[in-house]
């Protein structure tokens, strides 16, 4: 069966279509969970908590649909990605959706009783499960970046040598932190624009600014260390874009700094880093000036820009082998048929346009800032 699109296109596509969706997460589900790690120390009276929780309490299970869609991009097209990294990091996925749990009983049980300890504790439990998920997806990108312990046999059965410690090295440690700034940035600059102007967006301002800072520092010091901390790994072999997916198939080797060779082979990739620092100091800019457009408009570039440099910079790879550089999964090795991503190309093109449209049309109803007087009048509110 003769298909418009040819099987490198095809994989070319859904590797872009894959960080698309998870840009899409970061830029959405991201700011909720940038203001659920922000509440306890932006809001101190039940009224600005509550006032705070709800700038996201509309939105934030929609939100989610990004993520849902972002791992069924990945169980669909990248099957063999799938398979080895949510068996390998089970435990981290496990630790992940433990804390994404307690976000929705957090919303729906925080206001059920007036006791001042029972919302306390469900505050301390939002912010767990915002924190937590923030920490650990920078932690794995951190990972990835690192290459992952895991092995092919000849039958391409996976097996996984690390466990959950050794997941936390200083470079994914870095890249934790960062993930967690970046997001606080993000959500300090959603709740500029949602969030009554007062003592909350003043305490927010200022963690906000502390934030991006950290992001800048932080960003920079993962490129320093990816430039000259040992890590990077390449193609040595021909490369067949055409051909049935086998990872063993593909000759690769561990090469130090081999991760900043596409930004010298295709100079215009150094977009994504530019926008990771400069959209991280219009932020603060915007913070600064109490301008929130400009405050989200950088948060949400550079939340672009770092999560574009991490996909970019492995190109072709999706998932390297630290313990056997043979078995890592690239754009070209891991894939699903040719058939089964033109359906989905089909599929997606369908259905993409209305989730966004259907997301812009939620946001422009529900748009407005959140006072702590509504909360007295709208039953609907958390």
């Amino acid at each position: 069966m003769d298909l418009p699109l040819d099987f490198a296109t095809l994989r070319l596509i859904w590797w872009g279509l894959l960080g698309v969706l998870l840009i899409g997460f970061a830029l959405t589900d991201g700011f909720d969970l940038g203001v659920g790690s922000l509440l306890p120390f932006v809001a101190k009276t039940d009224e600005e908590r509550r006032m705070v929780i709800n700038t996201v309490g509309a939105t934030w299970e929609g939100n989610q649909v990004w993520f849902i869609l972002g791992g069924g991009a990945i169980f669909a097209a990248w099957p063999f990605v799938y398979a080895v990294s949510f068996s390998g990091f089970y435990l981290a996925m496990f630790l992940v959706l433990s804390a994404l749990i307690l976000r929705p009983v957090s919303f729906k049980y925080r206001s059920k009783r007036p006791s001042p300890k029972w919302r306390s504790f469900w505050d301390w439990a939002l912010f767990t499960g915002s924190f937590v998920p923030a920490l650990v997806f920078g932690v794995a990108v951190g990972n990835v970046l690192l290459g992952a312990p895991f092995r092919l046999d000849s039958d391409l059965r996976s097996f996984y040598e690390g466990n959950l410690l050794g997941l936390f090295t200083p470079f994914s440690l870095i890249a934790g932190l960062l993930s967690v700034a970046m997001l606080l940035l993000h959500g300090a600059a959603w709740l500029s624009i949602k969030a009554e102007k007062g003592p909350v967006l003043d305490r927010t301002r200022l963690i906000g600014t502390v934030a991006g800072v950290l992001a800048l520092v932080l960003f920079a010091a993962g490129g320093l260390y990816m430039a000259y901390g040992g890590v990077g790994f390449r193609i040595a072999g021909a490369v067949d874009m055409q051909g049935f997916s086998n990872p063993l198939r593909t000759t690769v080797e561990a090469a130090p700094g081999a991760w900043l060779d596409n930004y010298s082979r295709y100079p215009w990739m150094m977009i994504a880093p530019t926008l990771g620092f400069v959209g991280a100091v219009v932020g603060l800019a915007g913070m600064w000036l109490r301008s929130a457009p400009l405050a989200f408009g950088g948060s949400s570039l550079s939340t672009v820009g770092i999560i574009s440099t991490v996909g970019l910079s492995m190109f072709p790879f999706i998932l390297p082998s630290s313990v056997d550089p043979q078995s890592s999964l690239t754009v070209w090795n891991a894939s699903s048929s040719h058939l089964t991503l033109f359906i989905m190309l089909i599929c997606t093109a369908i259905f993409l346009p209305l989730v966004l449209i259907y997301t812009t049309w939620v946001y422009s109803v529900l748009w407005g800032r959140t006072s702590t007087a509504a909360l007295k009048t709208n039953p609907d509110l958390y």
